[in-house]
């Protein structure tokens, strides 16, 4: 039986059940953040979106990427976010069923500044014109 390499774990697409966990996390999290209810100053009343979170395959980690409404303070509330870890994780727990809450990092989303980039080099006269339908 062959082994597997540390470099085919690691270049695996998640599992079911890692997608199913992440977005049941996602859901909780913007639950959380809706409603308020946090200690920390800069995080109440701050509209902060979750668009998506990772899971390791164990369940034991998690990186919930998070974006400011408008993308303002982002260093401020990434901050405030990651004081708030904690708190986060017994909430979470206490609410997702899992044998053991994952220890969530926060991170910036960057995707929707990659897909600006995309976009403009698209729109880009000399792009366009060769991708331009003949």
């Amino acid at each position: 039986m062959s082994r597997r390499r540390s470099s085919d774990k690691e270049n695996r697409a998640p599992g079911q059940r890692q997608l199913r966990v992440g977005e049941e996390l996602r859901h909780l999290l913007a639950e959380l953040l809706e409603r308020g209810d946090m200690r920390d100053p800069d995080l109440r009343g701050a509209s902060i979106t979750v668009t998506a979170v990772d899971v390791s395959p164990d369940l034991r980690n998690a990186t919930a990427f998070v974006m400011p409404l408008g993308g303002q303070d982002e260093p401020r509330l990434l901050a405030a976010m990651r004081r708030a870890a904690p708190w986060f994780r017994s909430q979470v727990g206490e609410r997702a069923g899992l044998r053991h809450a994952p220890e969530i990092r926060f991170e910036i989303d960057r995707t929707f500044d990659e897909a600006d980039k995309i976009g403009a080099l698209l729109r880009r006269p000399d792009v366009a014109r060769d991708i331009k339908d003949d």
